[in-house]
């Protein structure tokens, strides 16, 4: 509704990860490298954590974009699995034919043996699992398992764990000491602090095609920094609704009342009187 007004060629604050528009500040640059560092290396699980909306799933995206084409990626987006659905779900991901009467013990041989064909074929398989605090502890054992699979000097498959801050407490307990002590890297992802939300909004609207002066300032910032914690997603939500609430004035300027608006909007604030409907239809 406002891209023509502001010049841009798509909406620059989308809650969907775009790897177009991936900033590397608040060192996600640097994290990046070094979960393709960890994955190069080819030992243990990788583990990356952070709080709901902090940028997880965009780095899991990212991935596939930064490493070699020689990585086949699976993706396991719904960690809600018991261990047998778990290593089913692995072996289609892996195109392995299995029968409906296929049991366990088949179904782990027929991974050895894809993943040691991938292997011969110099290809590396890595797991990337998302939302990984939701997983029970018995799937996340049998994950560990797998991981033991390898060649005389080298890991037949690789894992990476994105969760919540929850997954930690998981992996906190006595029953899973294994698995905990398998992860050689973790990452944690900080909350984008005053300085890094100036400079992602700015970059969000200048990758999108945006060609004016810059709309997002410190001021601004700070309203965001307070109504979004530093958290990813929400500055999104509020950068894009603050736009449409510009637009609503007629303005090609974006004012502190933008982002207040945006914010009750979204319910971010205890207080709610003028809403963004009530905006656009003024």
């Amino acid at each position: 509704m406002y891209q023509d007004h502001f010049g841009l060629k798509k909406p620059p604050f989308r809650i969907t990860p775009d790897t177009h528009l991936f900033f590397e500040g608040c060192d996600r640059g640097v994290i990046l490298q070094a979960l393709c560092y960890a994955i190069q290396n080819g030992e243990g699980i990788t583990k990356v954590v952070g709080e709901v909306g902090s940028g997880k799933t965009m780095l899991c995206r990212m991935l596939p974009h930064s490493l070699d084409k020689r990585i086949d990626w699976v993706y396991l987006a719904h960690p809600r699995l018991e261990p047998d659905q778990m290593l089913q779900e692995l072996a289609r991901e892996l195109d392995i034919p299995l029968t409906l009467n296929s049991d366990k013990l088949t179904v782990m041989r027929e991974l050895q043996t894809s993943l040691l064909k991938h292997h011969s074929q110099n290809r590396h398989v890595v797991v990337l699992v998302e939302e990984a605090q939701e997983m029970p502890l018995e799937t996340l054992e049998e994950l560990r398992l797998l991981s033991n699979l390898e060649t005389d000097d080298h890991k037949l498959l690789q894992i990476v764990l994105f969760g919540q801050p929850e997954l930690d407490e998981n992996l906190a307990g006595r029953k899973i000491r294994q698995l905990r002590e398998r992860i050689t890297h973790s990452v944690y992802l900080d909350p984008l602090q005053l300085p890094d939300i100036v400079a992602y909004m700015n970059f969000r609207m200048r990758a999108c095609g945006y060609e004016g002066p810059e709309l997002f300032n410190e001021e601004l910032a700070e309203a965001v920094q307070t109504f979004s914690h530093g958290l990813i997603r929400r500055i999104n939500i509020l950068g894009d609704k603050a736009l449409l609430a510009a637009f609503a004035s007629g303005r090609k300027t974006v004012e502190i009342g933008d982002v207040q608006l945006a914010a009750r909007d979204s319910q971010y604030t205890t207080n709610r009187w003028w809403t963004l409907t009530e905006a656009l239809h003024s």
